[in-house]
């Protein structure tokens, strides 16, 4: 396989085919909720704040710490708790969120995997959330006008641990916390976070506008290519928004883009919807807002972006941000109350509402190199830190949740600087970058030091994490391992490694099917469009086959298995939902993980592959190997503190019943 094909997109978080949320954004109204609820006994109760540090790695924290990178971390340790943080499984991040969130187990909650499947169709759908047209429609000429909104719809069962806060009247504000979007009807000041869309309704679309014909390619993981084509140095491109709902063809919405490039310096002048730009070459814009039209002179549809300008000279290269939802006029729900990103963006100017803003996407395919990346994830830090720092002040008594996610995103393209193992390490890598990560770690402890000054004696404060980290070094073909084993079978052999969303299956000839990153299902009678296994019986033999066989599987060049663990269902997961999760969870060896080609339903030809891709780092392994952290300034009993202890732990802390669904300890 060349490199350029390794290049390609194998994201199952960012195919527009299945993320674009059908263009409802166009008629979602803002949650429409009450101001906030400020109670003045919330005040009498000590206070808790907890800072959810995404992908802190309690490994990583023990190092820094000890080499004096992180002072604070180390008051807390010395004085408080430090303790691996038990994760989810699998663990990935919505699912140990709604675990952290829900004090449960998926089986509560009903998050198994980033990608869940319909089992009449086999159709994919993101796991988190989904948005829904408008009930009621007229037609009239070629637009379709809705009678009702559409609206967004957080597919998150379970508990909400602030929801039962609130009911004492505990005042609360929570930023950025993953697994909620659309928020969760309250009287809290809440943002969203991880698994926000953009307008397009994706994980994040870029865009990128180059007069190089050998660059433009049609296959970009999650990004969109734009030829220019310059006519006395001046181009026109579109940016390209959702489909327009309100049209019976479902047409894509646009927002012109003229770029002008000088002939002799490095710099070009932008002009959108009546902004204009001068940049120069290396040169970032400050936030841009562009309007799409859905019906003329009528409404238009609000979304920001930043641009830019990579060269100028021989070729114009332009790279533009995914367009972000506005949070001054947001299109989709994306707070609570409906005007809190509004008052944010007032006080601290616009900023990424995009619940993964770290653009990993344009680094795997080449449009950033390593330092264009860190310039950006840099200002997707400070951006963080100006919210953090106008709120935390404004935290007068009750529950604060702040949430970071840079030390996950850039450990995922980073993690290479730091595993001389890794294919794609080198010494020139590590002496021009090896320092970033250790970097964010300070600026983390920087933030733990801020909370710190704001506690009070009865006050309690936890720094936790999600997960833990290790390397990404080869990539395992699930999909590809159950069709040589006999597991799976193909209409056309010719055509292996062809297509996706099992295109090529032959359902009536196959027994188990991989979907996602750690999901196993089998093809079960009267459950899937075509099952084949009979219910019952036949169903577990089968279950208990494939978890034997997967775990004797070796990695012919590195004599490493790249599975340790196959949980089957009910090992697990308990609950209402636990009947829609997968039938066997697999559990990833160190440095093994599902390749790229594999989660969407992919047949490369190959079982194992070097990952070459800058997403060298990662956590969707099993779970016993890359605990999450937990710091905290109050001694802990237990030794095995998990995800879902903290919302017991939180309610506990102000005198709050848990709810009945919740099955964590209290463990401070």
């Amino acid at each position: 396989m060349t490199t350029r094909e390794n290049r390609k997109e194998r994201r199952a978080l960012t195919r527009r085919e299945f993320l674009v949320a059908g263009g409802a954004a166009l008629s979602v109204a803002g949650a429409g909720l009450t101001a906030r609820h400020n109670v003045t006994a919330a005040r009498k109760r000590p206070n808790v704040i907890v800072l959810g540090i995404d992908g802190m790695d309690p490994r990583l924290v023990t190092r820094f710490v000890q080499e004096g990178r992180m002072p604070n971390a180390r008051r807390l340790i010395e004085t408080g708790s430090f303790r691996p943080l038990g994760t989810s499984v699998p663990p990935q991040s919505p699912i140990a969120w709604s675990n952290f969130i829900s004090g449960a187990n998926p089986g509560v909650h009903g998050i198994y995997d980033f990608i869940h499947r319909e089992p009449a169709t086999l159709k994919p759908y993101l796991s988190t959330s989904r948005t829904l047209p408008p009930g009621k429609t007229i037609k009239f000429r070629s637009w379709t006008l809705p009678l009702s909104g559409g609206q967004a719809e957080l597919l998150r069962k379970g508990p909400t641990f602030w929801l039962n806060l609130e009911e004492q009247d505990v005042d609360c504000t929570i930023v950025k916390i993953p697994a909620n979007f659309p928020p969760t009807p309250c009287r809290s000041r809440t943002l969203s976070g991880l698994s926000t869309p953009d307008v397009l309704g994706t994980y994040g679309t870029f865009t990128y506008i180059t007069s190089d014909p050998l660059e433009v390619r049609q296959d970009v993981g999650g990004g969109r290519m734009v030829q220019a084509y310059l006519e006395n140095g001046k181009t026109e491109v579109e940016l390209e928004g959702p489909p327009n709902t309100y049209r019976e063809d479902k047409r894509d919405t646009h927002v012109p883009l003229t770029i002008f490039r000088d002939k002799t310096n490095p710099v070009a002048r932008l002009s959108v919807q009546g902004h204009e730009m001068l940049l120069k070459e290396g040169e970032w814009s400050d936030w841009v807002r562009v309007r799409f039209e859905v019906i003329p002179r009528l409404r238009k549809l609000s979304g920001i972006c930043r641009f830019y300008l990579k060269s100028v000279h021989p070729y114009l290269r332009l790279y533009v941000t995914p367009i972000n939802i506005d949070p001054v006029y947001p299109a989709l729900p994306i707070c609570t109350p409906d005007g809190y990103a509004r008052e944010l963006a007032e006080n601290v100017g616009l900023f990424y509402t995009q619940g993964m803003p770290e653009d990993t996407k344009a680094l795997s395919e080449g449009v950033f190199t390593d330092e264009q990346y860190i310039e950006h994830a840099t200002f997707v830090l400070r951006e963080r830190l100006n919210l953090y720092d106008y709120e935390l002040p404004r935290f007068s008594g009750g529950f604060f949740f702040f949430y970071f996610s840079c030390l996950d995103l850039d450990s995922h393209t980073f993690w290479r600087t730091l595993d001389k193992s890794h294919p794609l390490y080198t010494t020139e890598l590590e002496k021009r970058h090896g320092g970033f990560i250790p970097w964010l770690y300070a600026q983390m402890d920087e933030v733990i030091g801020k909370a710190m000054g704001r506690l009070g004696d009865d006050d309690l404060l936890i720094v936790m994490s999600d997960h833990g980290f290790t390397s990404f070094r080869r990539g395992f073909n699930l999909n590809t391992w159950l069709l040589e084993n006999g597991y799976a079978a193909l209409i056309d052999a010719r055509s292996q490694g062809e297509g996706e969303f099992f295109a090529n299956t032959d359902w009536r000839r196959t027994r188990a099917y991989g979907l996602g990153i750690n999901s196993l299902y089998l093809n079960v009678r009267d459950r899937e469009f075509s099952g084949i296994v009979s219910p019952g019986d036949e169903e577990r033999d089968l279950a208990d086959e494939l978890a034997a066989r997967l775990r004797d599987a070796t990695d012919p060049e590195t004599g490493e298995r790249p599975i340790i663990n196959v949980y089957k269902r009910d090992e697990v997961y308990s609950g209402p939902c636990a009947e829609n999760a997968p039938d066997l969870v697999i559990g990833y060896n160190a440095h093994h993980r599902a390749s790229w080609d594999t989660i969407l339903g992919e047949y490369p030809k190959e079982v194992f592959v070097d990952n070459l891709d800058p997403w060298s780092g990662d956590h969707c392994m099993d779970a016993t190997l890359i605990p999450g952290t937990f710091l905290s300034n109050r001694k802990i009993a237990l030794p095995d503190p998990n995800l879902t202890d903290l919302a017991p732990t939180i309610l506990a802390h102000f005198g709050v019943p848990r709810a009945p669904e919740m099955s964590g300890r209290v463990i401070t």
